[in-house]
């Protein structure tokens, strides 16, 4: 009996590691959520184990996979509710030197590392691709989507997979995919208007006008900084429900609500949903330099369109960045 049952896990690990990344990325898409995507993950592959045994092969192990994955990703969202960024609630705050004021009791939308989602893909279209479907204003707009129509456009127009696949994962006809999937698309074109074509990471402008970013911003040169953005960029920060939009505004705000020394702050760069993020550390009482919030830019051609600010340290361990910086 042992044995059969180390042959079964083995049997298990072997057919089913193979789609651990691909449904991290699912989980997080249909939560908002890295933490609660690794959480979902684990209980899926725990429940898969549990019926492994009664698996019969009826539809693929990865079909299997994901309607597990699917359906506590659905129970999660009937617990938890959905998780917006600030820009997506209510009209944005033209009063930066007012104090922001947290909402910790919002669920609010966390952003992912790349290195969570990439997996080690060679083909450069693929690559784009997995990017495009991560980025945080697309993960973001999906949130807005019922429970359901999320996962209708995820499968279809994300994985690609096929009205009638759909509707077998789902135990549903065809017909009621392809309704949930017209309507996913109209209110996906209502709450994600069309931004402009951003920067992609290779692109020599782009690491130029990211160099300068984290320079500027360790000299503590604000004027300088927010020449860097669009003239309408928007600065979001959450737990905190205020957002704010043009660059003049953004200069502001930095100034009344950090006003750092040079010295003071500093930047680690990382990636995140297939954009430009940084780690910045702040220099306390004893001089050491520890975490204190994580920034993900969208850049493109005209330059950094948006920021958006997670004062959420426990983020930093999974992007892979240091508790501390050593003296610069």
């Amino acid at each position: 009996m042992a044995n059969s049952t180390i042959e079964k896990e083995q049997d298990f690990q072997q057919r089913a590691d193979p789609y651990r990344r691909e449904l991290l990325a699912h989980c997080y898409r249909m939560l908002g959520s890295i933490h609660d995507a690794e959480d979902l993950v684990q209980e899926t592959y725990l429940r898969a184990w549990r019926s492994y045994g009664g698996f019969e092969g009826r539809s693929s192990l990865r079909t299997w996979l994901y309607r597990i994955a699917t359906n506590c990703c659905l129970t999660a969202i009937d617990q938890r509710g959905h998780r917006p960024l600030p820009s997506g609630l209510g009209a944005p705050n033209g009063e930066p030197e007012r104090p922001v004021v947290a909402a910790p009791e919002v669920p609010w939308l966390e952003p992912a590392p790349d290195a969570a989602l990439a997996g080690a893909a060679a083909d450069p279209a693929t690559i784009v691709a997995t990017r495009e479907r991560t980025r945080l204003a697309f993960v973001a707009a999906l949130q807005h989507l019922p429970p359901n129509q999320r996962v209708v456009l995820i499968l279809r127009d994300v994985l690609k997979w096929r009205a009638t696949e759909v509707a077998e994962l789902l135990e549903t006809s065809t017909a009621s995919v392809n309704s949930a999937l017209q309507r996913a698309r109209a209110q996906l074109r209502q709450v994600a208007p069309e931004e402009d074509a951003m920067v992609e990471p290779a692109d020599p402008g782009q690491r130029d006008l990211l160099d300068r970013y984290a320079t500027l911003f360790e000299r503590a040169d604000i004027a300088g900084l927010v020449e860097l953005f669009k003239e309408d960029a928007v600065w979001e920060m959450p737990p905190f429900p205020e957002w704010f939009v043009g660059r003049g505004t953004i200069a502001r705000l930095i100034v009344a609500q950090c006003g750092p020394e040079p010295g003071e702050l500093r930047l680690v760069p990382t990636a995140a949903n297939g954009q430009p993020a940084f780690g910045l550390y702040r220099r306390g009482e004893d001089g050491v330099h520890r975490p204190y919030h994580l920034q993900v830019l969208t850049v493109t051609a005209e330059g950094i369109a948006r920021g958006s600010v997670f004062f959420d340290t426990s983020l930093f361990p999974l992007f892979g960045l240091p508790e501390t910086l050593p003296p610069a």
